[in-house]
């Protein structure tokens, strides 16, 4: 299927992403069609098979994480700061929605079990996209002198630790945390400056008192 699904596939995606929070592994064809309201012929038509739909489930979901896109030819710290706030703010937001919990909760099952599917499909759309779709904004930081690394994998995995931390691991296993938008902002701008600090080639980089950054993340409700 076309990266950008037609709003009536998008109509479908969601649906299946709504069946899979309310009955976890019991997504057919069958299901999705009756939801959607869309025939099973439909489904085959476009998606193929069950798990070409869950391949583009997942890819509808992952794309509502963006990567801003950053002006290599006048790249200035400023800029660069921005565009990793503003892919951290996008992924926490995503990731620790009620939607990709219950997405990761059977991705995680079935990557423990023989049914290994749609825990092959969520690492390759998700995690893995997330890397293909960041690495060029760190490379062009690299290529305008503003940060210094030999790996760009290395780089994004710190990265993606310092934004995430042990926040979806809590919110799988059933703790509640206020992930309202100040803290997931705070918790964005933390990330971005202490990855600065690793692998910015400006020495001494200070954070205002003031700075986002220092506010406490993922507080219990």
């Amino acid at each position: 299927m076309n990266p950008a699904p037609t709003p009536r596939q998008q109509d479908v995606l969601d649906a299946s992403l709504q069946l899979l929070v309310d009955k976890g592994e019991a997504l057919t064809m069958t299901a999705v069609a009756r939801r959607a309201s869309c025939s099973k012929e439909t489904l085959y038509k476009w998606f193929g098979d069950r798990d070409g739909l869950l391949t583009a489930t997942v890819r509808w979901q992952a794309l509502k994480v963006h990567v801003p896109p950053v002006e290599r030819a006048s790249l200035d710290r400023r800029a660069l700061t921005a565009s990793l706030e503003q892919f951290a703010i996008n992924w926490l937001t995503v990731i620790t929605s009620e939607t990709s919990i219950a997405l990761n909760r059977v991705a995680v099952a079935h990557a423990g079990s023989d049914k290994k599917g749609l825990g092959a499909i969520v690492l390759e759309n998700g995690r893995l996209e997330m890397g293909r779709r960041l690495k060029p904004v760190l490379e062009a930081g690299r290529d305008a002198g503003l940060l210094a690394f030999d790996d760009p994998e290395t780089a994004f995995r710190t990265f993606f630790g310092l934004v995430g931390r042990d926040v979806q691991v809590r919110l799988l296993l059933g703790e509640r945390l206020d992930m309202a938008a100040p803290v997931v902002a705070a918790d964005a701008a933390r990330a971005a400056t202490q990855f600065l600090q690793l692998y910015g080639t400006a020495q001494h980089i200070q954070e205002p008192e003031n700075h986002p950054g220092r506010k406490n993340h993922a507080r219990l409700l």
